[in-house]
């Protein structure tokens, strides 16, 4: 199994015209992006809440949770933030893959465009 990291840009929202370009390793496996907190301090991103999360080997964490906008190879999108502490990994999580609308091919270990799907309901 290899690892898939990538280089992205994060801002507060999506017209800020400060950003930090940071490396992150892609986990389709996690739910949100961990976000290194100096970066998030740095943005102004205002942290508005405080969650556990329970890590592969069953230990609980809390870190505090926030929402930036993500760029990558041209495509953006906002997303949940935890808020990184020492010895946190950056990752790049699920919601914001779907968010910049991209998706983790496990095999080539490369991130390609999403096929974007909508269901519709016919009466």
């Amino acid at each position: 199994m290899g690892i898939t990291s990538a280089i992205v840009r994060v801002r507060e929202h999506r017209k800020s015209e400060k950003f930090a370009d940071a490396e992150f390793l892609i986990n389709s496996g996690a739910v949100h992006s961990v976000v290194p907190g100096k970066i998030v301090d740095d943005l102004h991103i205002e942290r508005y809440k405080e969650v556990s999360f329970f890590l592969a080997d069953g230990t609980s964490i809390k870190r505090r949770v926030s929402a930036a906008y993500f760029e990558y190879e041209g495509e953006g999108g906002p997303a949940p933030v935890v808020y990184g502490e020492e010895g946190d990994t950056p990752l790049l999580g699920a919601t914001t893959l779907e968010s910049i609308g991209l998706v983790l091919n496990p095999f080539t270990r490369t991130v390609h465009p999403m096929r974007m799907l909508m269901a519709g309901f016919k009466e």
